[in-house]
């Protein structure tokens, strides 16, 4: 036999390969349901249920389906839902009021969920892009820049809002300066010092995120702008540490890596540079991709979405926000 190296053939690393049983004891990263958030669009109205054409298999529901569809997830064991409402035409404004109307449409579900089923963990969206009738995530000037600190105050009233709703955790997906201190001193002094933070803490002024502004109906209004003066650019990486230790010491409890799989070196640098809890989100272009090549026949629709979140575990997250949670959960189970 001819030796390769000083090592071969005492080391074979494919003995270890060779066996499910070792395949399985080797296994440095495992998914679980525990791993799972579940994003979801909601409406106005009863018994909706609408199809998001750029997003196949995923639907905007009203708050009853939402109850039936949560009590589901529940079951499976899903620890918690990321909430994301479309706002009527007639609702949006130049100052995103309706984003802080204890009676609007997230805080209404939230409420519900928290009474109804409140084992499961809810998610909310702080950011003004789905009330303002420009599509921004903030208030703008004449020029159409987004003004940091007046955006701040009013999304400091939208968390204390979904706070007082009942809200697990709030989720600034913002990128303003300065708003996670704010929205932290905000809960504390109002008394929701148990109110989790999520931060996006990185995310990414990304090409990826077009079905899901057609989902909550942002797109139109956007009207082909950009958001490249408040999110970060994808050409950079350090710059996601400083965001990301920001953040932190603003009182961030958990840092989120938006969007995810074309970022997984975000991931494991926030992992291995911070050791927090880091999450990160598939977000609805990479659902797309998936879907559109599954439903060609091109992938096996199982195989590789369990492929692409054991790649986030990899990275290092902690948990992954995906549209495909649901479909995974169920899969973890019958396996």
């Amino acid at each position: 036999m001819t030796k390769t190296n000083e090592y071969f053939p005492a080391s074979r690393l494919r003995r270890l390969r060779a066996h499910d049983f070792s395949r399985r004891l080797m296994a440095e990263n495992q998914l679980s349901v525990n791993d799972l958030i579940y994003p979801m669009f909601i409406v106005e109205g009863e018994n909706q249920r609408q199809a998001v054409a750029s997003m196949p298999g995923v639907e905007r529901l009203s708050l009853d389906l939402l109850l039936e569809e949560a009590r589901e997830l529940a079951d499976l064991g899903i620890p918690a839902i990321a909430l994301f409402p479309v706002t009527a035409a007639e609702k949006k404004s130049l100052m995103a009021e309706e984003a802080y109307n204890p009676d609007a449409l997230a805080q209404r579900a939230v409420r519900m969920l928290k009474q109804q089923v409140p084992q499961l963990g809810v998610i909310t969206d702080v950011a003004l892009d789905p009330f303002t009738t420009h599509g921004q995530d903030g208030i703008i000037d004449e020029d159409g820049y987004v003004l940091n600190d007046i955006t701040t105050e009013i999304l400091v009233k939208q968390a204390l809002s979904h706070a007082e709703a009942g809200a697990d955790i709030v989720a600034p997906s913002d990128m303003m300066d300065g708003r996670i201190g704010a929205i932290r001193e905000a809960l504390e002094d109002a008394g929701f010092v148990n109110t989790q933070i999520m931060a996006y803490s990185a995310k990414y002024a990304s090409a990826y995120y077009g079905p899901f502004r057609d989902a909550v109906g942002s797109a139109g209004n956007l009207k082909g702008g950009n958001k490249k003066s408040y999110q970060m650019d994808p050409a950079n990486s350090n710059e996601a540490l400083r965001e990301v230790a920001l953040d932190l010491e603003e009182g961030a409890d958990m840092v989120m890596v938006k969007p995810g799989m074309p970022y997984l070196d975000i991931v494991r640098r926030v992992k291995d540079e911070f050791g927090v809890p880091t999450f990160a989100y598939q977000v609805s272009g990479e659902y797309a991709m998936h879907m559109a090549a599954i439903q060609n026949g091109w992938l096996n629709e199982e195989a590789v979405v369990m492929e692409s979140l054991l790649a986030f575990k990899r990275a290092g997250a902690d948990g992954i926000l995906t549209y495909f949670a649901k479909k995974a959960a169920i899969w973890l189970k019958q396996s």
